[in-house]
This record gives C-alpha cells, structure tokens and sequence, in this order.
C-alpha cells in the first residue's frame, strides 16, 4: 500500500474499535474519520458498499481503490498485504480456534451489548444521549434529546431481533458472566487468547469490550466485579502498537533474548513464530471459553440456519434450559459455512487434533 487506509467508523461501533486496535498493533498507517459514513464516501466521490457496515474501510494502492467492509475478511486481506506482527496464528489448528473465537465475538458477544445497552433503563438513558454526542459534539440540547429518543426507540424495539428480552434476559446475565470469569481465569494465565502476542480473536473480544466495559454503566459494574483483569485488559489492547516492536517487549513478558545481535532479536519477536502457544500447551483457561461457545452460541447457529433452510423468518430453540426465540439472519449462516469452510481446510490429523481439543465444548456440532 502507497497510501494510509481511510477508516470510516463511529467510536460507538465495537467492530471500528476491533480494526483500529488491530491496526496500531501492526503498526499500520491509517486515517479514520468519525461520523456519517454515506456522506464521508461521497465527500470523496465513492460509492459505498451495500449494505454500509462499520467500519467501512478503503485501500488505495497507486490510484486503485478498494472498499471494504465486514472486519474479519478485511484482517486477512490485511495478512496478504503487510507480513509484519501477524495476528493468524502459524499452526493450523490454532487458526482455526482462533476463527471461531473471532466469530464467537463478533456474533454473541455483541448480544451482550446490545442486550445491556438498551433493556436497561440507566444504560439506556446514557446511550442515547452519548451515542448522539459522539456523532456530533456540539448538537443543541433538544436536539439531542429528539435524536437521541429516536435512536433509543428504534434499537429498543429491535431487541427481540437479536433474541433480548425479559424470558432471556438471566440466560443472557449468567452467560456474560461466565464469560467474564473465564476472562479473568485466563488473563492470569497469559497475556493474549493463544499466547504472548494477540490473534485477531483478541481485538474481536476487545472490540465487544470497549463498549460492555467503557460505555455502559450495567455491564461495566458487573466486570468490575467479575474480572479486573478483563477491565485492565481492554485498556492494554486500546494501543498496542509497541508491543513486538523494537524486541524489548519479550524481557516483559519474562523471554529472555539469546540473542546479543539486535537486528536480529527485532526480526525474532516481529516474526511469525514468536510468541504462539502450541495446541499441547493451551491452558485450561482457554478450554473454558470454548465450552461457552458450545454453551451457548452453536445452539444458535445451528437452529439459525435450519430456519434459514426452511425459509422461517424466525426461530425457537432451548439454551441452557431457557427458551431462546430471534429473527432469522442470513449473515450467521454464512458464519457457520465459514468455519466450516475453515475446518475444511485443514489436514486430517489436523482435523482429529482440533476435534479432540473441542472434545466436551459442544463445538463439535457444526463440524461433523
């Protein structure tokens, strides 16, 4: 790339926060702009992808321009174009868990916000007021009320599309807690989800986080309680752009360097191969977060795409003892084909070693 990638986002946006911790990270150059996304594209006479996500994104290499959006196809096309501080795991079994955690928060996680942030009075009387203000600071009081009570309705009454409402509302609490603890577990026992350097399944968790920790009231006093880690966590992946960067970071991790040359000992903790856990030697920790997944989020892909097959608009499943009921989404079936497509890819011992490790998740389900 000759040029800076131009990011179109909002600050409120969980999967903007995703792309801009991951880019500072890989120290990749970028501009971001704030606000109406249609109108920032058309201020540069681009047409804007359908349907508009955030972050909207454009690559521009010599005068050919790229729009791009949907953040977990755009981090590996970023792979393709920068090889430095890789966020893909090397060994294949671990990529693969990493695709799974990745869509897991970018896909259930995100029911947590969207859960907290408007089934909740308080949260909700802060959302529509903050989310308005980052839009545009300086908008007038009763502005700003209007907006905001527009945003508020509109959103409140969509929560049952995403399968919020008071029969799944304990599902949702225990589940978010459950997830906090096993955060806190495992933020004890390493630094990142797969090791010492962060997987893009790191700045999927963070970007969901950003908002559950550092914008709603409800969410964030129960992490308070939960997982300080988790609280400490998200403040650490806002900006990583020095971690791996100049090599002193693996003595702070407790990596000794072997190595007296210093160019090389760049190379080494900028490399591919520095860092990653081997699937042998996952923690514990870990497993727990994927018997969540199996928990909770498999049910819903499964039935999800059995609806989508059918042709119902809408499904009925039970989670955890609980009736689960939400709007059928085409996009999560396309989730579920591309982890599948994933688990493809990989070779049969491969194949048996990842079946072995999800042995008891209820992850197994969407492989066979």
């Amino acid at each position: 790339m000759t040029k800076p990638i131009k990011v179109f986002g909002n600050s409120g946006s969980p999967y903007t926060q995703k792309i801009l911790s991951l880019l500072r990270y890989r120290n990749i150059p970028y501009t971001v702009s704030w606000g109406d996304v249609i109108h920032n594209l058309s201020m540069l006479n681009i047409d804007p992808p359908k349907p508009v996500l955030l972050p909207t994104m454009i690559f521009d290499n010599d005068g050919e321009i790229l729009c791009k959006t949907d953040t977990t196809p755009i981090i590996r096309y970023l792979e393709d174009l920068y090889s430095e501080k890789s966020v893909i795991p090397n060994s294949p079994t671990l990529s693969f868990l990493n695709y799974l955690l990745e869509d897991f928060a970018d896909e259930w996680t995100t029911k947590y916000m969207f859960h907290y942030r408007w089934h909740f009075k308080d949260d909700a009387e802060n959302a529509k007021k903050m989310l308005v203000l980052q839009h545009k600071l300086n908008i007038d009081d009763d502005s700003m009320h209007e907006f905001g009570n527009h945003i508020a309705d509109r959103q409140i009454n969509r929560l049952w599309v995403v399968g919020s409402n008071n029969e799944t509302a304990e599902l949702i609490d225990q589940s978010y807690k459950r997830y906090l603890s096993s955060l806190e577990n495992h933020l004890s026992n390493s630094s990142f989800m797969f090791g010492q350097r962060p997987s893009s399944s790191d700045f999927a968790l963070y970007g969901q986080l950003t908002q559950l920790v550092g914008f709603d009231p409800t969410p964030r006093d129960i992490a308070i309680k939960i997982s300080p880690r988790t609280m400490a966590w998200v403040n650490i992946m806002s900006d990583l752009s020095g971690l791996h960067d100049k090599g002193g970071i693996g003595e702070f991790f407790g990596v000794k360097n072997q190595n007296s040359d210093k160019s090389s000992s760049i190379n080494y903790f900028q490399s591919n191969d520095y860092g990653w856990n081997e699937l042998d030697n996952l923690p514990k920790s870990l497993k727990d977060l994927f018997i969540e997944i199996g928990r909770v989020y498999i049910p819903c892909l499964i039935s999800n795409a059995e609806a989508h097959k059918k042709g119902e608009d809408v499904w009925e499943t039970k989670i955890d003892e609980s009736k689960w009921k939400q709007k059928t989404f085409p996009y999560q079936v396309k989730c579920l084909n591309w982890i599948k497509d994933e688990f493809n890819k990989l070779s049969d011992i491969d194949k048996n070693d990842v079946t072995d490790y999800l042995k008891g998740t209820g992850c197994n389900k969407i492989l066979s």
